[in-house]
């Protein structure tokens, strides 16, 4: 069998903890009365965008379990290009307030980056597991894994039931902060994705088969778009903290914005078949009765009443999104020193294979 991948996470710059404590504390007593900060620490997987740290805080004789996340420093090359915080934070609010998914209580967000050197915001914490990336869930050995195929088909129906909810909002009302598309809300989301491709590539060679692929879509366009709603745009089941197989906490809200359901529902899927397609490379038995996407198409239409369609399409577009985040993860880990360039440059996707055989019609 091939030797399995590292399971140490790409390096991530982070801040001196040392440092951020006092100017944390010192920020924190501009919101409460005589705060103390007790513990302040980063989880055990800190993600490749924003950074998190995990902090305790006792103000008026109560004790407070919070978390932060914070902008990335340009510096360290992070995944992309804008942080907006302030907007993921009002994306909580909302969602919390109309009691569509399960959110942390979002407490304040602080635009000025002076108090702690970049703008940040400070959440309540919620206790729970998440399937993890490093080793991914389906490798074997984890929570998930090891649970019952009726634990497993609970977790899938619940977490489709979270979309659905969300989809249901009605975004244009709710959502009056974050700008609503002049026309198709799919062509202004894939034009932002060629945009944000465009970014990563900047001073560097663009990809062959990433161009190929956008070119893929405007060929198998649909006929026809779905409704444009609220997208979490991060739709997976490694963003959510679960308790008991149900959702207790959505998370990771910076690709927040409109479109089709499908662009959700297909990131969901696409995610999972990421991860099957490492482990079957590995010799792995992995979990491909999981999440699969006829049960879960149907799963959501009799949750919303809304059939999902075109779904070839929003499973390469989606395969296409995460094409262009892995080679910015590994342009990142080159940067840092933990890999080598290749020499072809569509060696950068970790799934490149899965890519072609979506562009060529053979999966």
């Amino acid at each position: 069998m091939p030797e399995q991948p590292n399971s140490t996470p790409p390096q991530v710059a982070t801040r001196d903890l040392d440092d951020l404590q006092p100017r944390l504390e010192r920020w924190l007593a501009t919101k409460v009365a005589a705060p103390r900060i007790t513990e302040l620490a980063r989880p055990e997987s800190n993600g490749m965008s924003s950074e998190t740290v995990l902090f305790d805080a006792e103000w008026a004789g109560e004790s407070h379990s919070l978390v932060a996340r914070l902008a990335p420093d340009p510096e360290n090359l992070p995944v992309f290009p804008t942080y907006d915080l302030d907007r993921q934070f009002h994306v909580m609010r909302v969602v919390g307030e109309l009691g569509a998914a399960p959110v942390p209580p979002v407490l304040w967000s602080e635009r000025d980056p002076s108090p702690v050197g970049t703008p940040f915001i400070v959440m309540g914490r919620v206790e729970g597991v998440v399937p993890p990336d490093v080793l991914p869930y389906n490798f074997g050995d984890s929570w998930l894994f090891d649970a019952t195929a009726e634990q497993q088909q609970h977790l899938e129906d619940a977490s489709v039931a979270v979309l659905a909810s969300l989809h249901a909002i009605d975004a244009r009302r709710h959502f009056g902060f974050m700008p609503w598309p002049a026309g198709s809300a799919l062509r202004a989301h894939v034009d932002a994705t060629w945009d944000y491709y465009q970014w990563t590539i900047a001073g560097g060679p663009p990809s062959p088969l990433i161009e190929d692929c956008f070119d893929w879509l405007d060929k198998h366009w649909p006929a026809e778009e779905g409704p444009t709603v609220l997208s979490w745009g991060d739709a997976r089941i490694g963003n959510m903290l679960y308790r008991d197989f149900e959702p207790a906490a959505v998370l990771d809200w910076e690709m927040a914005g409109f479109g089709p359901p499908e662009i959700d529902l297909a990131w969901f899927l696409f995610l999972h078949r990421f991860f099957e397609d490492i482990a079957t490379g590995y010799g792995m038995p992995g979990m491909p009765h999981f999440l699969q996407r006829d049960r879960v198409c149907a799963t959501y239409e009799r949750l919303s009443g809304y059939a999902p369609c075109d779904m070839d399409f929003y499973e390469m577009y989606s395969a296409l999104r995460q094409g262009i985040v892995m080679a910015r993860v590994q342009r990142r880990a080159i940067h840092f020193g933990e890999a080598e360039a290749p020499a072809d440059i569509d060696d950068l996707i970790m799934h490149r294979s899965t890519l072609e055989a979506l562009r060529d019609g053979s999966t």
